[in-house]
């Protein structure tokens, strides 16, 4: 099971490029290339996805155990010849003082060989105490290969390898020249929606050309074998079980909705139900369909395609307001309310929630959170008690004008959510955060939305 971490000294190092750039020149070698992404994120993802030709998966200390990030990491590296874990910040960056859910904690516990991505930009000499201290800050940690980035040219990458090869024994196996034309756009072009396909495919193609003309492809493949083999783990029950999907759950997927965790895909359907994508910009109405799922996106780059199709618009609301089930998800929240207003101008959206959305110049909340759930969530749960939920946002948005009159699922004890102290709108049978949610051990989010939706259904035909 060969696989490693590309990691970093410092977030904003060219890792996520380098990765990129990995997952398609050894899938062009023919290798079968598992991705995967340190952290809460859904963009890297999307464009590691892309390049590997297979789904990428998140493995979150904050969201998730230790086993549990070893089982999804096991699974998912069946029938992959290496598998790319990016990192996130710094290798041995984190929330804790003790480095316990940093990348350098990730590699330990996958006993995965690391490759530091080193931006050199005004360096020289300074790069070996760098390297050495890196490498004595915790022996459990092997850095087995540097690539060199941001090489100002042929004479400043002949002075970073005669430095690193006289002070260190770290093998150089990448020297990627400086070129702006190969970065990513982190925000827009991240999505990749089926109208910039071609665009994002373009990007990778040449990232793969740039990355893969500077890095020794076969160093990282030697790299990667470094690992010790780890058996893929046997099903809880032992067997395959196949689970009838009695419920559809229409969910949009487009060039303005586009997060969402496969996993989480997965467990929904583990869970009973049939996944139909819809095009918010283009369908002018809802599939037939029990549920609504509406994930995150960037809604305002697409708000005046969205308030154009009017008829999906009038869909969406009347099957919310006639008790269907619905879930949504930041940029979904925001487009299920009234209006979105963004660089002077303001969008007619949904309507379904009484509230208006203004993106800001800053973002409103980010990073981590913790919830604690109500006695008003719409969800059934399995016990009494309030669950507590661990789940992670990110957003530049806030509401106005929200109807007092409305109930909240969760009270925020982390995090920002809708206001600081709650989060999870609820109206009728919707239920809209602005935290993302994992399915995970300690969440087990998919299955109770498909149990919710079920119930909601069977309710409407009695």
């Amino acid at each position: 099971m060969a696989h490693l971490i590309i990691s970093a000294a410092h977030k904003s190092s060219g890792k996520t490029t380098v990765s990129i750039g990995l997952c398609a020149a050894l899938r062009r070698k023919g290798h079968e290339v598992q991705p995967f992404k340190k952290g809460p994120d859904y963009i890297d993802p999307l464009w590691l996805g892309q390049a590997a030709g297979r789904a990428c998966y998140n493995l979150d200390f904050f969201t998730m155990g230790r086993e549990e990030i070893q089982r999804l990491f096991q699974h998912s590296m069946a029938g992959a010849d290496i598998g790319i874990i990016e990192g996130n910040k710094g290798l041995y960056d984190g929330l804790d003082l003790d480095g316990s859910n940093s990348n350098a904690a990730l590699a330990a516990l996958l006993q995965a060989p690391v490759v530091l991505v080193l931006d050199t930009r005004g360096m020289t000499r300074g790069i070996a105490p760098l390297i050495l201290g890196y490498q004595a800050f915790d022996e459990n940690i092997r850095i087995a290969g540097v690539v060199l980035n941001s090489v100002g040219g042929s004479r400043h990458e002949t002075k970073l390898r005669n430095v690193i090869e006289h002070y260190t024994d770290v093998k150089v196996i990448g020297a990627v020249p400086r070129n702006d034309r190969v970065q990513i756009d982190e925000r827009h072009l991240g999505l990749m929606p089926s109208n910039e396909a071609d665009a994002a495919q373009q990007r990778i193609d040449a990232i793969a050309d740039h990355v893969g003309g500077n890095v020794d492809l076969q160093a990282v493949m030697d790299i990667a074998g470094l690992a010790p083999e780890t058996p893929v783990p046997a099903d809880d029950a032992g067997e395959t079980v196949t689970v009838s999907k009695d419920v559809v759950i229409a969910y949009a997927r487009d060039a303005a909705f586009g997060f969402y965790y496969p996993d989480d895909l997965q467990a929904l359907e583990n869970a009973g139900a049939r996944l139909v994508p819809f095009d918010t910009l283009n369908d002018q109405a809802l599939p037939d369909a029990d549920g609504l799922f509406i994930g995150g996106g960037f809604p305002e780059t697409a708000m005046a395609a969205l308030e154009a199709n009017r008829g999906l618009r009038q869909s969406i609301r009347r099957f919310i307001e006639q008790g269907g089930a619905a879930y949504a998800e930041c940029g979904g929240l925001m487009y299920l309310c009234r209006s979105l207003e963004w660089e002077g101008r303001r969008c007619e959206m949904v309507g379904v929630i009484q509230a208006d959305v203004k993106m800001h110049q800053k973002p409103q909340g980010r990073g981590y959170v913790r919830l604690c759930e109500t006695s008003s969530h719409p969800w059934p749960g399995k016990q009494n008690m309030p669950a507590r939920v661990k789940a992670h946002e990110f957003h530049y948005s806030g509401l106005e004008n929200l109807d007092g009159s409305l109930q909240f699922a969760y009270k925020v004890e982390r995090g920002y959510g809708v206001d600081g102290s709650h989060d999870g709108l609820i109206y009728r049978n919707l239920l809209a955060n602005y935290s993302h949610m994992r399915n995970v051990g300690s969440s087990h989010w998919a299955e109770r939305f498909v149990a919710h939706v079920r119930r909601c259904r069977d309710a409407g035909k009695r």
